[in-house]
């Protein structure tokens, strides 16, 4: 189990990540059109660089949503390996079985 800080700190990340998501697409827009003066580009890139660094999708980690893991994880599932492969040989997954051949 992860501490209960790194899961609560990566939380409050997502929130901060859906709470400025459409200010820094704008912004990013902004910066990227090729019509835009460099005035416009370096007032959005000003503005960019004063919203909160937590605010960036990249600083979220994936995390096992059951134990707070942070290596080896499947991201479709939200789940690490050692909870995917400890449910399925419960049956609490519909349809996966462990294999061998």
């Amino acid at each position: 189990m992860s501490k209960k800080c790194l899961i609560n700190r990566n939380l409050k990340r997502e929130k901060l990540v859906k709470k400025y998501a459409n200010k820094r697409a704008a912004l990013k827009a902004i910066i990227t059109d090729a019509n835009s003066t460099p005035e416009q580009v370096f007032e959005a890139t000003l503005k960019l660089a004063k919203l909160p660094r937590n605010s960036a999708q990249v600083r979220v980690h994936h995390r096992c949503e059951l134990t707070g893991r942070s290596h080896g994880n499947y991201r479709k599932l939200r789940m690490s390996r050692i909870q995917l492969r400890k449910l399925a040989n419960e049956g609490q997954i519909p349809g996966m079985t462990k294999s061998s051949w």
